[in-house]
Order: structure tokens, then sequence, then C-alpha cells
């Protein structure tokens, strides 16, 4: 394994500004568990126990083999849990009620019920794209006819059923890729390093869809059985500016702006989740095309009206709620954090992106647990109901409680905003220090934010022993491409 210190990581001076001045995703956890399978709850950030040991390096596993981590075959990261899918004449508002249930971040899509391939996924890119067209707010690319988008609007908020086909390649996505279950990491972590968040694992010679495997899920997995594989695990100790990861161009949003406007943001710049700073730019929470799911009742109405910071209070309110304690997610680290210091938090709270502060992020101990503010309550996160075309009518006229960036917990444990570091980072490192050549991770993010691949489809044809040209990733902008041995 090529092992040449990478140049040093540069902090950018200022990073993007957005309006005023990027989920998960997942849920919100804060310390790093045993393992990312563990029944047990995760401990919030009050807990007292000290999280330096947690933070600095993978479970600990006695008498492991060691083995090369480009031969494991794919099948083996596919988890015993049944694979849910959706049909392409599902109502939307039960695709959305699926992802719920089983939080899930997306749903493969096939077009029958019989059907043994899959033709695309359903995910909260789509769902958040979807909110957008029914507030009149979504904007198609040029060649796109606007009328067709009009009348699918008038027809959501009128309360018609919408099936998923006329919904699915609203948000932006990656190409869909398929690979056989006997392929091995080495091209998946390639793939996974070059900017594509999940992949379809079919099953060999055939085109039937037996797993979906994320970003995460492969980084929850290198991390849990990190032992095993000491090419990777000699990274786990080396900081980020040491191995120069991570990106300067990063898009936030200002607390005080409105809940819309972050939909908007994360739609328009193709990205699943936002910092929210506060007028120092220091971060006080973060905002993710996860939580939409607070957004699909009509009741849940005004909330799209409220600030970012009332948002988060709600979020962090609900959460509260289900787990039984308060928590607040520690979404950020520092230059200096080490890989594995990055990557455990990432395991613990199921986030796809860490933040880049300028201060250094608590690590060997934890504050006393603050006190959420208190929120406006909302139904539980259920089916979209029929929405009432958008007007001044549709919202209450007094607005949700103001809150101030300072009121919100971990407003005062962060640090100013210089850059993120995201799984495409991480992954695109381990492919890169294998001697693979994945696509620029900050390319992938271009790429990514100037084009829909609403007409993008990709797929390994199973035993090619051709290598995936990665750059066809950046020149299909509106084309599709397969391939072939």
């Amino acid at each position: 394994m090529a092992d040449e210190k990478l140049p040093p990581y540069s902090p950018p001076a200022s990073s993007k500004s957005s309006l005023t001045s990027r989920p998960s995703t997942g849920s919100l956890r804060a310390a790093h568990p045993p393992s990312p399978r563990s029944p047990s709850r995760h401990p919030s950030v009050s807990s007292q126990q000290s999280m330096a040991d947690i933070l600095s390096s993978p479970p600990k596993q006695e008498g492991v083999p060691l083995r090369d981590w480009r031969t494991v075959k794919v099948g083996e990261l596919l988890s015993n849990r049944e694979l849910l899918f959706v049909d392409l004449d599902t109502p939307v508002e039960s695709a959305c009620q699926t992802l719920i249930d089983n939080e899930l971040s997306s749903l493969p899509i096939r077009s029958s019920p019989n059907a043994e391939s899959v033709c695309g996924t359903f995910d909260y890119s789509d769902l958040t794209a979807f909110l957008l067209l029914i507030m009149g707010l979504y904007q198609p690319d040029e060649d796109e006819d606007m009328s067709s988008f009009e009348e699918l609007a008038r027809k959501a908020r009128a309360g018609s059923t919408i099936p998923v086909k006329l919904v699915k390649d609203l948000g932006k996505k990656d190409p869909f890729i398929t690979v056989p279950e006997t392929e091995g990491l080495a091209k998946v972590v390639e793939v996974f390093g070059s900017g594509v968040h999940r992949i379809a694992v079919v099953r060999e010679g055939t085109n039937q869809v037996i797993g979906m495997i994320s970003q995460l899920r492969l980084i929850s997995f290198f991390w849990e059985h990190g032992r095993s594989f000491p090419a990777i695990d000699q990274l786990y100790p080396r900081s980020l500016r040491d191995l120069n990861i991570g990106s300067g161009e990063v898009i936030s949003i200002n607390g005080d702006k409105k809940v819309l406007d972050a939909l908007e943001l994360m739609n328009s710049e193709g990205v699943s989740s936002l910092a929210v700073v506060d007028n120092q730019h220091n971060v006080v929470g973060n905002i993710s095309t996860w939580d939409v799911k607070y957004l699909t009742r009509s009741s849940s109405m005004p909330l799209l009206k409220s600030s970012c910071l009332h948002f988060l209070s709600v979020i962090l309110t609900d959460r509260g709620l289900s787990d039984g304690k308060d928590s607040y997610p520690v979404f950020h680290v520092n230059s200096q954090s080490t890989l594995a210091h990055t990557v455990a938090k990432i395991v613990a709270t199921q986030a796809h992106r860490m933040w880049i502060v300028e201060t250094p992020s608590p690590a060997s101990t934890a504050p006393p647990t603050p006190t959420i503010p208190p929120a406006v309550a909302v139904p539980p996160p259920s089916v979209l109901s029929p929405l009432p075309s958008p007007s001044p009518s549709s919202f209450p006229i007094t607005a949700p409680p103001t809150l101030t960036a300072g009121a919100l917990p971990g407003a005062h444990i962060s640090g100013r905003l210089m850059g993120v570091v995201s799984l495409t980072d991480i992954l695109n490192i381990f492919a890169r220090s294998a001697g693979l050549t994945p696509v620029d991770p900050n390319e992938a993010r271009r790429q990514r934010r100037r084009s829909s691949s609403s007409s993008m489809r990709a797929s390994f044809d199973q035993g090619s022993r051709s290598s995936f040209d990665l750059r066809e990733l950046r020149e299909s902008s509106r084309s599709s491409f397969e391939i072939r041995r």
C-alpha cells in the first residue's frame, strides 16, 4: 500500500456562504458504540464517561485474522434484514411512510411487484423536491417542460394520488449502479470514493437485486472490523490535516433563515445536509433531507415558515421524547482530529459528514447536558396528507417562538465553520492509499450540484474484467451509460 505523506491540509480562509452569509441523515447520537449493529442505545453527550479511548481507534478484537480488504466480497456486507421495495405505481404517501417506519434512507424501485430488477431509487431528496414542487418553489432544468410540473403540483395540492414514478427523479441523484454479490470491495470503494452514495447488489449471473450497500454501511464495516484490515487501520491515527482530507467548499445556512430556504438550498445544490450557523459562522446545528419527515403533513406546514433554529429545537425535542433523555449530536471535528476520531463520530451519529470547525471539538470530556429549549409540538412523522395551495392564508398569522443561536444545545461547544469532511472524502483516501484511482471528491461534488441524474444509469457487468472509467461520472451529465465487457 502506498504510504506517502499527502500534502498538508490548509483550512480555507472562508467557506462558501449562502442565503446571507452543506442527515441524513440518520439518528442524532453522540458517543461511538461498541458496534454499529449493537441494539443498545447510544449515550448522549451528557454522559460522563471519557470518550478518549472510544474515539482513538476501532473496537478492539482479539485474535482476528488479517485480511486484504480489497478482496472481501460485497455480499459479505449485506444485511439479513428483508430488502424492502416500492413499485413505480406505489403512491408517494406509501413510499414515504415505508421510509419513515423502517428508518431507511432510500428504497429501490421495481417496475412491477414481480420484477426482479430495479429501475431506480426513491429517497428523501425526492421527497424534498416534491415538497418544494407543491409549494411552487421547484426549479426544473431549462430543457424540461414547466407546465408538466405545474400540473403535477396542482394534482398533489388537490389531494390526488401521486405515484412514485412521477417524483423519483425530482431530486439530484447519483447514477444508479449495480454490482454482483461476488464483486470485491476494491471496485466498490473506488466508486464510493468518487461520490456515489449507494449501490445495488445483484445475484450472480442475474438482474435480481438482493441488497443495497451505502457509503455509511461500508464505513461502519471497516470501523467494526478495523483490526482485520491493517492497510486501513494504519490511517486512523493520522490527522485530517496530515491526510489533506476534506473540502473548504462547504454550504451553510444562517439559523435565522426559514426552513423553506434550507430545503431550497439543499435541493438546488444537490446536497443532503446543511450546517446551521450563527452570525459569527459558528456551527449550531445540522439540517438534512432526512428531517423532511417532520414536514410531511399539512398540519406541520407552519414549520416551513419557521427559522432553522426553531426547527432544530423541534427535532431535538422529538428525539428527546423518543430516546427518553436529552441528547445532542456532535457533528463537528477540527483539522487536528484524527481519522479515527472522525470516523467514530460518523458511525455513532450515523451522519454522512462532519463539519470542520476552527476550534477543537470535545474529545476526552463532555459538557453537562444543556436544556433543550421549548418547541411547538408537531404530529409524529406520517404519510403526506393533502397540502393546501401556497398562499399567505396557508400559514398562521402568529410566528413560531423566536430562538437565538445561543439558546440551542451545543452552541458553545463547536466553533467557526471552516470546511467539511464527508464519507466520500474518507473512502477516497482508502481508495487512493490502495493504489486505486477514484474521481476527485471535489469534482464529484461539483458534478452532483450541476446536474440532475434523472437519465443517468450505470451498471457493472458481472464477471467483467474491464475497468470502470470513473471519468464517465463527470462526463455523463445528461446521458446514460453502461459498463460492458
